[in-house]
C-alpha cells in the first residue's frame, strides 16, 4: 500500500473518529437534559426576582408555628410586599447588614415619620373606649392607647405603600392553590 492512500485511509479514520465524539458528546447532551430532574420550580416573579416553591413551603411552615390559621397564599402575598419594600428600599439607597435593618430604617423613613397622632385623637378613643378600660384612669392607659393608635395608622399607610409599589411592579403569582 502506497504512502498517499494510508495518509487517505487515516485522514478518512480521524475524520470518523472526530465525527463520533461529537455524536457522542451531543447524544450525553440530549440524554441529560431528558433525564434532568425538576428540583424547584417558581411560585411567583416579583419583578426581575423568583420567588421557589421551597422558599415558600420553608416560610409557611416557620409562619404556621406562630400563627396556625395562616394560608399558604397569605404567606406568598406577605413574600411579595416583602421583596416589593426591600426593592423600594434599594431604590432608596437604604443599606444595612439585614434585610430586616433595611426594612425598620424604610419604616421610619417612609412610613413612621408621617405618623401623628393628637391628643385629642388619644382622649376621643378613651371616652369612646372607657369600659375596655375598666375604670382606668386616663394617665395610665394614655401611652398605651397612643401606641395602639399609632400602629393602626402605620398599618393603614403601609396597605396603602404596598398597594403604589404592586401597582407600579410586575408581580405574577403562579401558585394553583393545591399546594
Amino acid at each position: 500500500m502506497s504512502t498517499e492512500k494510508k495518509s487517505r485511509i487515516e485522514a478518512v479514520h480521524r475524520s470518523l473518529l472526530c465525527s463520533c465524539t461529537v455524536a457522542l458528546l451531543i447524544c450525553t447532551f440530549f440524554c441529560s437534559v431528558c433525564y434532568a430532574e425538576l428540583i424547584d420550580r417558581v411560585v411567583a416573579f416579583v419583578n426581575d426576582r423568583a420567588v421557589t416553591l421551597s422558599d415558600l413551603r420553608d416560610t409557611y411552615e416557620r409562619t404556621k408555628k406562630v400563627q396556625p390559621d395562616i394560608f399558604m397564599e397569605e404567606v406568598l402575598n406577605t413574600m411579595i410586599n416583602r421583596l416589593l419594600l426591600l426593592d423600594d428600599a434599594r431604590r432608596l439607597k437604604i443599606e444595612a447588614k439585614t434585610d430586616e435593618e433595611v426594612l425598620n430604617e424604610y419604616m421610619e423613613l417612609k412610613v413612621r415619620a408621617f405618623v401623628r397622632v393628637s391628643e385629642g385623637d388619644i382622649e376621643d378613643y378613651y371616652g369612646k373606649n372607657e369600659q375596655e378600660f375598666k375604670e382606668a384612669p386616663y394617665e395610665s392607659v394614655r401611652d398605651k392607647i397612643e401606641e395602639y393608635l399609632m400602629e393602626k395608622e402605620i398599618n393603614r399607610l403601609l396597605k396603602i405603600q404596598i398597594a403604589e409599589l404592586r401597582a407600579k411592579a410586575f408581580v405574577k403569582i403562579l401558585l394553583d392553590g393545591a399546594q
